[in-house]
């Protein structure tokens, strides 16, 4: 497969999540969330670099929390990122260079990506140019009016899919939609729409169920049990290394 970028933006306020603790820093199973979506990339010979987009704010707390965990992992960059998603994948986007033909964006609370699922979007996306996982929607969906809570309609599911990352893309597909991105009037709320903005098409890979955001309380817990299961199936997992301190911030 073609060499890739990854670009992981942790960078959110995590509003809905509660706590004190960004949802990316939580712990889960042993290791910060963020680490257990961005590991399965850095330990893959095909990746180039995984840029992980972090707030200005948490930059400090970043590092003297989880610089041992990516001291030695050359593949790793940390990137400041923006006040909106966009403005961190941009900025992370400015850093990959321009020979590396594809970029993964994945969001750094997607803790439970399999490789399987990474190999089959990539291949997809050096194909066609452009694709993403996602799920057909299953439930049943209803429009709600926000003020009063009661049902205005009902939505038809037939061809409804439910998003998910990583999301993969040519880079230079990538880089003239985010340069074209004050043209498109509406909330961004994925990678994919602004690729589908230019006028390209974003072919979908069967995703996983268990390839969810961590968003609640609730769904840390249901992805701590999920690891726990599949530890149990294939044996112990190594421990996360543990170095000791590291004076030298260049790379930072």
């Amino acid at each position: 497969m073609s060499r890739f970028a990854v670009i992981i933006p942790a960078a959110g306020r995590s509003s809905r999540f509660g706590g004190m603790e960004k949802k990316p820093f939580v712990s889960l199973d042993g290791r910060p969330v963020w680490q257990r979506a961005a590991e399965p990339f850095w330990s893959r010979e095909d990746v180039s670099k995984v840029y992980v987009v972090i707030a200005p704010d948490d930059r400090a707390d970043f590092l003297a929390r989880f610089r041992h965990l990516i001291t030695f992992v050359d593949k790793v960059e940390l990137v400041e990122g923006g006040a909106e998603r966009f403005e961190s994948v941009a900025n992370a986007l400015a850093r990959v260079p321009t020979e590396v033909p594809l970029v993964a964006v994945h969001d750094a609370v997607r803790p439970l990506i399999t490789a399987a699922l990474i190999d089959a979007v990539v291949r997809t996306a050096e194909e066609h140019g452009a694709a993403m996982p996602a799920v057909p929607v299953a439930d049943t969906l209803k429009q709600v009016d926000p003020a009063t809570n009661r049902i205005t309609g009902t939505v038809p599911r037939a061809g409804v899919w439910q998003a998910q990352t990583p999301q993969v893309f040519r880079r230079d597909w990538l880089a003239e939609a985010y340069a074209n991105r004050a043209a498109l009037n509406s909330p961004i709320t994925d990678d994919a729409q602004l690729i589908e903005a230019i006028g390209h098409s974003v072919v979908v890979v069967p995703g996983a169920p268990t390839n969810f955001k961590i968003t609640t309380k609730e769904d840390l817990e249901l992805a701590d049990a999920i690891l726990k299961a599949r530890t149990a199936k294939r044996g112990a997992e190594p421990a996360a290394p543990k170095w000791g301190a590291f004076d030298d911030e260049a790379k930072w």
